[in-house]
């Protein structure tokens, strides 16, 4: 969550401004004669109208989610969704002994997904839903350092210090998980045209301390899936040669609900023994709102049972899994809608449109001659481009900016060390961005071209602001 600060002193002096009587209500007892109070509470009650129109103004000037090229979340189901979800919003997801049918569509959708990752033994497969993936990733980690912990019980606490291995383009939850359980860190950086943690360098970094190794199956960054079977064959070989037998998880936060469905010939879940846990978003390509993520495990041994809680206070014993405690289940049953509604065949069919859109869209503009392409959508419907080499008149973070001027959030951002020196454009393609949209976007793109030609050098951008993305 990004962190405020309390508004200052001239923000609480801040009095309302009056209200026009015919756009409000006109009565100071139904309604108000001013605006509210902005940093304090007002003194009393207002109308529920009242209430409504002043926060539906100012969320007027956000952005438009469905044009935000930028977000990896899902921004548009059906309307049957939205409306299970809104006869769901009242149930807390932790009161399962309350909500038993809440929580029995949460087993159902771990038992899908255990399936769909080919678990060697789907029922004896364990997981749990949670906020998102960046909680779900938490959980793996916290999972990865005990085992660690039991294995290592002579050498834990002491001088030994846990570390885990991935490349420097992961979600900034890896590095919360580290900072936060104070685990070191060990980051392969990028170098020339590699952009992601390579099976070489993850072998590398190994040593007895070594709690497992992430993998990404979808870059952040670009889009790209991590070769996890070929960072699984080098830790077999570091297992024979050193006898550390190194776990991995796979943070499929995206490409977990892609690659089934898409590349089902690409081997990256549970059919590799060496992969313990799998994280995905059901609120990214799981094609639900958020917040939703799922953490597996492919066996109970892989899950320390003193990870796992058990409180009676709510009723009933069932064990969770969880950093927080009290959570909506809207998203878990929307989830679970989205998975009876389309099935294999419906998310096959979804997620190929969705790539067949971005790897157009890719194809289109790598054919403007103004920008070179990194990725073209064929992993992940997601692709990352920089300005050409001759390009000397505008760079990625003008191109932004003049989209962001018509709707269009496409992020610009530079690359992890140790390619700082690389900057690009990101666009997500997602699920309602049809090539319609599509079409919209590129005429817009090449509308405003020939003014950034006309520039004569790229405008000048403070370094407190030097990119738009965010993770």
């Amino acid at each position: 969550m990004t962190l405020h600060k309390g508004a200052s002193e001239s923000d609480r002096r801040h009095t309302g401004n009056p209200v026009n009587p015919f756009y409000g209500e006109a009565d100071p007892v139904a309604g108000m004669e001013t605006s509210p109070p902005r940093h304090t509470l007002p003194d009393g009650p207002l109308a529920p109208h009242t209430a409504y129109q002043f926060v539906h103004d100012e969320l007027m000037l956000d952005g438009n989610s469905r044009l935000n090229l930028a977000t990896f979340v899902t921004t548009w189901m059906e309307p049957q969704a939205g409306i299970l979800m809104a006869d769901c919003r009242d149930k807390n997801m932790i009161d399962k002994d309350e909500y038993p049918r809440t929580a029995e569509l949460e087993r159902r959708c771990v038992a899908m997904l255990a399936d769909l990752w080919h678990a060697p033994d789907p029922s004896a497969a364990v997981g749990c839903s949670t906020t998102g993936s960046s909680e779900a990733c938490m959980l793996a980690g916290l999972a990865l350092k005990r085992r660690w912990m039991q294995r290592n019980a002579d050498r834990y606490p002491g001088g030994a210090r846990p570390n885990l291995i991935m490349g420097a383009n992961v979600q900034v939850c890896w590095e919360k998980f580290c900072n936060f359980w104070e685990v070191e860190a060990r980051q392969v950086p990028m170098e020339g045209d590699r952009f992601q943690l390579d099976a070489a360098s993850a072998a590398e970094l190994c040593d007895e301390n070594t709690i497992g190794v992430v993998a990404i199956l979808g870059s952040t960054f670009d889009g790209s899936y991590e070769p996890v079977a070929e960072i699984c064959a080098a830790l077999d070989e570091v297992r024979e040669k050193k006898g550390w037998d190194i776990p991995v998880h796979v943070d499929g936060a995206s490409g977990a609900m892609v690659a089934p469905f898409v590349d089902p010939e690409l081997v990256w879940d549970f059919r590799l023994p060496r992969v313990a846990s799998i994280n995905t978003s059901g609120h990214k390509y799981g094609l639900v709102y958020p917040g939703v993520g799922w953490a597996l495990w492919r066996d109970a041994q892989a899950l320390p049972e003193e990870l796992v809680f058990r409180v009676n206070y709510l009723g009933g014993d069932m064990p969770t899994f969880a950093l927080n405690f009290s959570r909506p289940g809207a998203q878990v049953a929307a989830q679970y809608y989205t998975f009876l509604r389309l099935g294999r065949d419906g998310y096959r069919a979804v997620q190929q449109a969705t790539r067949d859109v971005a790897r157009s869209t890719a194809e289109r503009i790598g054919s403007l001659g103004d920008f070179t392409l990194l990725t073209r959508g064929d992993q992940l419907p997601v692709f990352a481009f920089t300005t050409a080499d001759d390009v000397k008149a505008f760079d990625v973070f003008d191109v932004s900016r003049r989209l962001k001027e018509r709707g269009w959030l496409v992020p610009a951002y530079t690359f992890p060390p140790h390619r700082e020196d690389l900057s690009v454009l990101r666009v997500v393609c997602r699920n309602g961005f049809s090539q319609d949209l599509a079409d919209l976007f590129l005429a817009d793109l090449e509308a405003l071209l020939p003014e950034l030609r006309a520039q004569p050098r790229p405008m000048d951008r403070p370094e407190s602001v030097a990119t738009a993305f965010h993770h």
